[in-house]
């Protein structure tokens, strides 16, 4: 028996969700409107609202000038496997 999500088929995934919420949280704390930082970042200001909204299917190409804008890095990081 498979067990139900708590999430909705319809909602971002956790990792989309987090990506937003550091890029709008940086966004506004630089006081740039999302008109701005499209301009900074070369890219549309649509993109800006899916990306600040969880869209999981984002561009990398697009999202890497976004985050230099923004000062941020984008980082791997091994996680511990369960097993």
């Amino acid at each position: 028996m498979r067990r139900k999500s708590s999430r909705s088929p319809d909602s971002p995934p956790p990792w989309a969700v987090a990506l937003a919420d550091e890029v709008k949280g940086r966004r506004k704390a630089l006081r740039l409107t999302q008109t701005e930082l499209a301009e900074l970042a070369n890219c549309g200001p649509d993109f800006l609202y899916d990306l600040e909204r969880g869209k999981p299917t984002i561009r990398l190409d697009k999202l890497m000038p976004v985050l230099e804008a923004l000062g941020l890095r984008f980082k791997l990081e091994p996680r511990e496997l369960s097993q």
